[in-house]
């Protein structure tokens, strides 16, 4: 355990239960919760706080993932398999981050997000249609695990920011999933990523597993939470925070790019 104060770390818990609630219900959660371990831990190396962020964060999404396998339509061997590749995703675009730059980057995602924005404002039906228990047809599900894992594992890889909300709105559209069903199916392919990243920080060393274990109880708590409001109250509030999570993101970016 870092030495901290005892409000650092009441302040870190709560940042961790409003994290887990927001990764629950629409992903993006980290927006939260790594700029609060950045702050909160200024001395501690950076790839210490990554680890960290992601060992509190797998808590969290796996408590929410078995929140909505239980009560939500989830095709959760689809789900592994887009997890899966995401996961492959992901190290090829860790692998070629090097070379890229954000500032270049954050240009055209924060450009992608707003037209985001503005699809989900104009389009009220987007995400609104009901998941079926059904089997989704082999062309769609090739798509999926092409396109929404393969691809947006890249990006998580490369980039990351807003990966979370990214596989939602993916998986509403390739799969036609309304979007308390997306945001299910998005938390299996979390697990998987957080699972391989994790494994990573681990072998290097670089998580601080007290800070980790007692953050984590929070997470767990927000996720749990999270998921369940999104099940009560269904797809048009998961809508409503997708927009302002998406908008969040946008605003987010520019200060980073400008400031």
């Amino acid at each position: 355990m870092p030495d901290i104060s005892l409000t650092t770390l009441l302040l870190l818990c709560a940042a961790a239960l409003v994290a887990g609630w927001i990764d629950a219900v629409v992903g993006g959660g980290g927006l939260l919760l790594l700029p609060a371990l950045l702050l909160g831990l200024p001395h501690v190396p950076a790839a210490h706080v990554l680890g960290t962020n992601k060992a509190v964060a797998i808590v969290g999404t796996s408590g929410a993932a078995v929140t909505y396998v239980r009560k939500a339509p989830v095709q959760v061997k689809t789900a592994v398999r887009i997890g899966l590749a995401a996961l492959a995703g992901s190290m090829g675009g860790a692998f070629f981050a090097a070379g890229i730059s954000s500032d270049v980057l954050r240009p055209v995602i924060m450009v992608v997000l707003l037209a985001v924005a503005a699809f989900v404002m104009l389009r009220p039906s987007f995400g609104t249609g009901g998941g079926s228990k059904a089997p989704v047809g082999r062309a769609r599900v090739v798509t999926a695990i092409v396109l929404v894992g393969g691809g947006i594992g890249f990006y998580d890889g490369l980039f990351g920011p807003g990966t979370g909300t990214f596989l939602v709105l993916a998986l509403s559209a390739v799969l036609h999933l309304d979007l308390v069903t997306a945001s299910a199916t998005a938390k299996i392919v979390n697990v998987c990523t957080n699972a391989g990243a994790l494994a990573m920080f681990a072998y290097q060393g670089t998580v601080l597993w007290q800070l980790a274990a007692v953050m984590a109880v929070f997470n767990l708590a927000g996720g749990m939470i999270g998921a369940r409001m999104a099940l009560r109250k269904g797809a048009e509030f998961v809508r409503g925070v997708l927009l302002v999570v998406v908008l969040s993101l946008v605003a987010k970016l520019a200060f980073d790019q400008w400031s």
